[in-house]
């Protein structure tokens, strides 16, 4: 495995140990058994705590950029508003499956406050928010409201209600309401997680 191969592997671990247990609880010996390698090994690549959750963010920041765009670049000519955030949210959607990147995204949000992390937390939702309000095109109301949504997703599947959904009715009709037409299809594809551990 080459190096940037082993960086990959201890970036994906650490989201998912990050996600589980939250930046506080995190620690490097964690990431370390996620990966199937050393402790050592990990703070010689990365320095720090903080250094590899930035990572972990960043690497987020990426995937959704390019999720979007790829997207974006299949919107038809004379695509709608509502059209454009079903196709980018659908992206989305996929795209958090993976329980690791959705649950470490959430925990770089709730650092707000740190004065390293804060401002990365920033800028990384305000890059997301830049692609969909200018290329997409969607302008700031829609792009708010594409938003809005969003957070409401995140939620949903941050809380695993697919799991309720076949014996609560409630949480069937709040994902209904959440992911449209394409819910049932959507819930039976989160019933067969592909990444093992780091959907836990």
């Amino acid at each position: 495995m080459s190096a940037e191969e082993r960086r990959a592997q201890i970036i994906l671990a650490a989201a998912a140990v990050f996600g589980e247990r939250g930046y506080a609880g995190g620690t490097t010996d964690a990431i370390a058994k996620q990966a199937g390698i050393s402790q050592a090994y990990v703070v010689r690549m990365f320095g720090s705590k903080e250094r590899l959750f930035s990572e972990v963010g960043k690497t987020a920041r990426v995937r959704i950029i390019a999720a979007f765009r790829e997207a974006i670049a299949a919107f038809p000519p004379d695509a709608t508003d509502i059209e454009k955030q079903a196709r980018m949210g659908g992206a989305y959607s996929t795209l958090m499956t993976d329980r690791g990147l959705l649950l470490s995204l959430l925990q770089l949000f709730s650092q707000g406050h740190d004065p390293v992390l804060g401002p990365q937390a920033r800028e990384c939702y305000l890059d997301v928010y830049r692609v969909v309000r200018d290329e997409a095109g969607l302008g700031p109301q829609a792009a708010t409201e594409f938003f809005s949504r969003g957070m409401l997703v995140s939620v949903l599947l941050a809380l695993r209600l697919q799991d309720a959904a076949s014996t609560d009715a409630d949480a069937a009709q709040l994902l209904s309401a959440a992911f449209g037409p394409t819910e049932p299809q959507f819930v039976e594809f989160l019933s067969h997680p592909p990444l093992g551990e780091a959907r836990r």
